[in-house]
């Protein structure tokens, strides 16, 4: 069964197969014709489109709701609605100079916000495939829960005020903590700690600040008996060490992030490592030899590493529009790899390039900040990153413009590879990349910009 070959797998165990964990979030809705804001907050389309994800893509395991939103929209984030993503966070109740932390109080229960529809969900879902399939509830991560609180703010705050950044990602771990007792309780086999922005943020940061209260996650799951996944979005290269140091089953990358180097980082730690199909180019605008070939070729590459410790999967959450024969694709590639790598032997991608304009940057009457991002609606550090040049605008329009670009409109793929860009979210100035995979401060970035006024 597909349950038990994940649970083997985050044992650390030997396996002749190889999982495969489609993240079906908001594309679960496309299934059966519900928008994402429907399928998030309809405990009957939820239940009806996982159903649907289960027959069509035979998942080994698989989330019951990919919504990094909920937590925040509970303690008092407002939130922007979209059609084919999953909201965003619109307002930060806890920016500005009032640093105080909230009381216990302040912690989700089960009849909290959308918390009772998700746990109903969960059951039904559990009762009805759970003997065979393993099922993943996802949290949002304690550092991602307090930028959604605080802001841009909380970059800054690291630097000038480590103390109350400490204090407010602990809140939130203690807010992770009892969304896993939740979840766990309902009957979820996998906790998924999901936090893009811990990409942004340096090692020594992160074993300064974040280290204790993640490890404080990781450990009430494991001492509940349910496996851990740490999820991170980005180029968190960096980052794999001192993730696998705070103690998860799993670690999950999305593309930014080359596999078989990642896979040599949790070998060491002997913790098992997921991802990572290309959300876009591959799985949203490729076509299935292009999902077959990629399958295999990412499953070749983490063999000549080691055998075992690896669930395949989408990088992040699955885009809306993927094409259900794409995903079919990966799956058919995971199940019957030998002869999948027969039938695309000779096949290659080619993405052309040959009508992206580079803009004129030495002769332009402004500075051009350009974004080259995910999406900044549905990615957390791809959305911080944006606002963190809306954020300054009134302050550098008079000598600077920016743009944007998006990995998820295909239009754009071409000039991200003309571009050269490796890692995302990356913002260029003046064609030169200076901010890849970090959020500037406003400080840091008006300076920056300045560099390039003439």
């Amino acid at each position: 069964m597909g349950k038990e070959l994940i649970f083997k797998t985050l044992r650390h165990e030997k396996t002749d197969d190889i999982p495969w964990v489609p993240f079906a979030g908001v594309h679960a809705g496309k299934l059966k014709g519900y928008t994402a804001q429907e399928l998030l907050t309809d405990e009957d389309k939820l239940v009806e489109s996982l159903l649907e994800v289960h027959k069509l893509y035979i998942p080994d395991g698989m989330p019951i709701m990919f919504d990094l939103q909920v937590e925040a929209e509970i303690i008092g984030c407002e939130l922007k609605w979209a059609k084919d993503n999953p909201p965003s966070v619109k307002s930060h109740p806890w920016e500005g100079p009032n640093k105080e932390i909230p009381c216990d109080c302040k912690i989700p229960t089960e009849e909290s916000g959308r918390i009772p529809m998700i746990l109903n969900a969960m059951r039904r879902v559990k009762e009805a495939v759970g003997e065979d399939t393993a099922l993943y509830g996802l949290i949002c991560g304690p550092f991602t829960l307090a930028s959604h609180l605080r802001g841009t703010e909380i970059f800054m705050d690291m630097v000038t005020d480590p103390e109350y950044t400490k204090a407010l990602v602990g809140y939130c771990a203690k807010v992770a903590i009892e969304m896993s007792r939740m979840y766990i309780d309902a009957g979820m086999d996998v906790i998924a700690v999901v936090d893009p922005l811990v990409s942004q943020i340096s090692p020594k940061m992160i074993k300064k600040l974040l280290s204790e209260p993640f490890k404080a996650v990781f450990d009430y799951i494991r001492a509940r008996g349910a496996f851990s996944s740490f999820f991170v979005c980005g180029n968190a290269t960096k980052q794999i060490e001192v993730m696998c140091e705070m103690g998860p089953d799993g670690v999950s990358i999305d593309e930014n992030v080359d596999m078989p180097k990642a896979k040599e980082v949790t070998d060491k730690f002997n913790i098992t490592l997921g991802g990572n199909i290309p959300l876009t180019t591959t799985m949203l605008f490729g076509n299935q030899e292009d999902n077959m070939k990629c399958v295999v070729d990412l499953i070749d590459s983490v063999r000549e590493v080691s055998d075992g410790n690896f669930i395949i999967s989408p990088g992040c959450d699955m885009p809306y529009d993927t094409p259900i024969e794409n995903t079919i694709a990966c799956a058919q590639a995971v199940k019957h790899l030998d002869s999948t790598r027969e039938l695309i032997k000779n096949y290659e991608t080619v993405i052309d390039t040959s009508n992206v304009e580079i803009p004129d940057y030495a002769n332009s009457d402004k500075v051009i900040v350009e974004l080259f991002l995910l999406d900044p609606d549905q990615c957390a550090a791809c959305f911080y990153m944006r606002a963190a040049v809306e954020d300054i605008y009134d302050e550098i329009k008079d000598y600077a413009e920016y743009r944007v670009y998006k990995y998820c409109v295909k239009e754009d793929i071409p000039r991200y590879v003309k571009m050269g860009m490796k890692n995302l979210p990356t913002m260029t100035i003046n064609g030169e990349q200076r901010f890849i995979s970090i959020i500037p401060s406003k400080e840091e970035l008006i300076a920056a910009i300045k560099e390039y006024v003439k």
